[in-house]
């Protein structure tokens, strides 16, 4: 039986040797057939990244599902938004992708499509509930394959076409993504320089999370070694982008945003965009500026998703690299997708990466920071520290708290996905960050060790 702990809010993830077990991750298998039946779907497409576990996990699901009376479809390993196209495009409506995501190599976990949303929340939790009172439908349903990447490769291809090539450094980090993103280079006109493309679950080289600046170097290192226009990074499971410039610098998921989005404002003026509370201020503001509609909303996959279609945004952005185009696109979070993009507006300016920043006001900010709270602690903790600032300063309380002080804001979040708070900063200047950031992590540490 698997613990309940491991049903997060919008998947189910845990150490696959230990925590995942093959009995577990059946009766895993024969709850979601079960709720996936029950919502409409009678076909669920399974699919798996790079992790060393995935085969034996999608094995043990693939006989729970089967056991529920749901068939299922095989596309093998390929990065989430491959399964993603697949289901949207094949009309089946259900899917789980087997990936562990940017968690440490021995974790694995379980995101799962219905009808084009991602099951988060109550429902994940009603797929506790089926599972610990062996609430099953049954049956014995089929089992087939799919070859998914080539009417993938196929219509993300189709939509570019780039004015001039831009040499540009490819960081797979031996995940999922290499093989994907080598058809779709085939396609396209780039000079690319392609790094860490075979997949290894064992990641020797380097963990695949570009929100880790440090992930980034040997990217950095390439692009400059290269005089490359830009680099850009993947996750393990390809569904969050890295950038750096030809500098080096790192272009965070929240800039990146503001990228896209002024390109989206010139053909849709008014244009509605979806952040999370890690994104800068500077991301919003200039949106607003510029006469788009930009909202701040909670952190997580599913959550921006179900969000976007409330709000009809046009684009979706977290800091982490998500990046969800709606706009010519399926809505949906694709870092693959996202890159042609990227590689669009770099073609079209005549010039490398850092010209898209360049004109923005100057903000000094950290990355993602992340402290280390056990799962069981850290809601509590985020929900007293809230207290402690709510009497003290201005905030907004939709992900954890956002202290807005005079000149800039501090956030603390618990992951939805780790044991860990989520910290990020952002000032006027670098003595105001490093006052507000000794401010916030001062109160966090003693809430921590009390």
């Amino acid at each position: 039986m698997l613990k309940q702990s491991i049903f997060r809010e919008y998947d189910i993830r845990a150490i696959a040797d230990t925590e995942l077990t093959d009995e577990g991750v059946r009766g895993l298998g024969q709850a979601l057939g079960t709720h996936l039946q029950r919502a409409g779907a009678r076909v669920v497409i399974l699919g798996h990244d790079a992790r060393l576990s995935g085969p034996r996990l999608r094995d043990a699901l693939r006989d729970g599902v089967l056991a529920s009376g749901c068939d299922t479809v095989d596309l093998g390993m390929v990065p989430t938004p491959v399964l993603y196209h697949y289901v949207t495009r094949s009309g089946f409506g259900a899917g789980v992708m087997i990936t562990g995501s940017h968690n440490p190599p021995e974790y694995n976990g379980f995101k799962t499509m219905l009808g084009g949303g991602m099951l988060h929340g109550h429902a994940i939790q009603e797929v506790y509930r089926l599972l610990s009172e062996q609430d099953f439908t049954e049956g014995a349903g089929r089992a087939s394959q799919a070859d998914a990447v080539p009417a993938y490769v196929d219509e993300v291809s189709g939509q570019f076409q780039f004015d001039r090539r831009v040499k540009v450094v490819f960081d797979a980090g031996n995940g999922a993504s290499g093989p994907t993103l080598s058809a779709l280079l085939d396609r396209l006109n780039v000079d690319a320089i392609p790094m860490y493309f075979e997949p290894d679950g064992s990641f020797p080289n380097h963990h695949p999370d570009p929100t880790v600046e440090e992930n980034l170097a040997p990217l950095k290192a390439k692009v400059r070694e290269t005089g490359a226009e830009l680099g850009i990074a993947f996750d393990g499971d390809g569904d969050r982008i890295g950038a750096v410039d030809e500098q080096g610098r790192v272009v965070w998921g929240d800039i990146l945003t503001l990228i896209f989005g002024r390109e989206i404002l010139q053909r849709k003026p008014g244009a509605t965009f979806i952040g999370e509370v890690k994104c800068s201020q500077l991301m919003y503001d200039e949106l607003k500026r510029l006469g788009g509609n930009p909202i701040m909303f909670k952190t997580g996959h599913s959550l921006i998703k179900a969000k976007m279609k409330e709000t009809k945004a046009e684009l979706a952005g977290e800091m982490s690299g998500h990046m969800f185009f709606a706009d010519r696109y399926l809505g949906y979070d694709d870092a693959l997708y996202a890159a042609c993009r990227l590689l669009e507006i770099v073609a079209a300016s005549g010039r490398p990466l850092s010209a898209q920043t360049e004109d923005l006001p100057p903000m000094i900010c950290t990355p993602e920071l992340r402290v280390d709270c056990p799962d069981e602690r850290k809601f509590g903790l985020v929900a007293r520290i809230k207290r402690h600032f709510e009497e003290r300063y201005e905030t907004i309380g939709i992900d954890g708290v956002r202290v807005l002080f005079k000149h800039g804001w501090g956030l603390v979040r618990a992951s939805n996905t780790q044991p860990v708070l989520v910290l990020r900063f952002e000032a006027a200047t670098q003595e105001k960050l490093e006052q507000y950031r000794r401010e916030v992590e001062a109160v966090v540490q003693k809430m921590l060790n009390e």
